[in-house]
């Protein structure tokens, strides 16, 4: 898993748990039919908004995102550049035995259409539309966290409501007064923290990795459509350079000396 979020679920959970154990027990804190409330009114919900099969396979995504870690774009401005130079060198068609060697789907079938020859305008339009076919997707996974976000701490209330009423019609034994309003707020508890402890912040990293591999794309088809023009490594590089970092330009710059 990402080292920050590794370490910012471990510190969010220790500090709840610690909070909670220095003023009672855990225990306290669990309650069955709370639970229910939340974790399944929410998933039910979910369910409502979003067909099986998105939310299934964005469950499937997300565990791969949290686990890498940040997406580096420098080396592939030294890929982009080292295949201008062939491009320069022997031709566009050189690039050919390049193919099998490159990593990314989205720049290997760039550079395929160029060497079959396909105009500029063609592969600019195929592979723009790629990236906003990809943009849309990633928007369904961020829209996913983002519902659970707002369900969770919904049916938190709703559950507090539910414990109200029924702590209110067994109002004759004020001994139970105190226990039943103790259960009916757990469930905003629990919904709280789903929301602002998992949900909300999967949902911000899904929006950062998104917008790296958007950038990335975008750097990549500039590179292609730069090559394809028949441009100068230099100046691939340099038109690439817009897409990196002012730290990432810095490294670039210092190892070219």
């Amino acid at each position: 898993m990402d080292l920050a979020t590794l370490v910012g679920v471990i510190a969010g959970v220790s500090l709840i748990a610690g909070s909670i154990l220095l003023g009672g027990s855990l225990g306290d804190f669990i309650d069955i039919p709370s639970v229910a409330i939340v974790f399944g009114g929410s998933t039910a919900a979910l369910l409502i908004t979003f067909p099986l099969s998105k939310v299934k396979a964005v469950f499937g995504v997300t565990r791969k995102v949290l686990q890498a870690g940040k997406l580096d774009v420098a080396p592939w401005h030294k890929t982009i550049v080292e295949l201008a130079t062939i491009a320069r060198r022997d031709g566009v068609l050189a690039l050919e035995e390049r193919l099998p060697d490159i990593s990314d789907e989205f720049l290997r079938r760039g550079l395929q259409m160029m060497v079959d020859g396909n105009a500029p305008d063609a592969v600019a339009a195929i592979l723009q539309q790629e990236i906003e076919n990809m943009e849309s997707r990633h928007s369904v996974g961020q829209a996913i966290w983002g519902g659970l976000g707002n369900y969770a701490p919904a049916f938190g209330m709703i559950g507090t409501l539910v414990g109200l009423v029924q702590m209110l019609k067994n109002m004759s034994d004020p001994s139970s007064i105190g226990s039943g309003m103790a259960v009916a707020l757990i469930t905003t508890f629990y919904g709280a923290v789903i929301a602002n402890l998992f949900c909300i912040p999967i949902k911000g990293k899904l929006e950062q990795r998104s917008d790296e591999e958007l950038q990335l794309k975008r750097m990549l088809l500039a590179g292609i459509m730069s090559i394809q023009a028949g441009d100068s490594p230099r100046i691939v590089g340099e038109k690439l350079m817009v897409y990196l970092a002012p730290a990432e330009r810095a490294k670039l710059t210092e190892a070219g000396k």
